[in-house]
């Protein structure tokens, strides 16, 4: 389950524990709202244990609508070795800031 947390003038995406298939066009309805509201965006990973090509496909779309549409940056925080991996051999790391768990 997905949730939209505003802590300290920051907005933060708590995600599930998946983005699939079966979810990714679920998530990205749910964040859209954040998205459209802000320029720096923390996307916190801590509950995140698989994430599929379309959980990929929606990442793609949070960094294009946040740092190329608005100039902002895109975080993913918490984020376990298996989704590093994953967002490594993608490149995804060259585009967002990734800390690790």
């Amino acid at each position: 389950m997905t949730q939209i947390i505003k802590k300290d003038g920051k907005t933060i995406i708590k995600t599930g524990k998946r983005i699939d298939t079966m979810n990714a066009a679920e998530f990205e309805r749910d964040i859209e709202p954040a998205l459209e509201q802000n320029v720096d965006l923390e996307i916190d990973c801590s509950d995140l244990i698989y994430l599929a090509s379309s959980g990929l496909r929606v990442m793609q779309y949070i960094i294009r609508s946040i740092k190329t549409e608005l100039g902002g940056q895109v975080k993913m925080t918490h984020v376990k070795p298996n989704i590093y991996k994953i967002l490594f051999m993608t490149c995804f790391t060259r585009y967002l800031q990734v800390e690790q768990d």
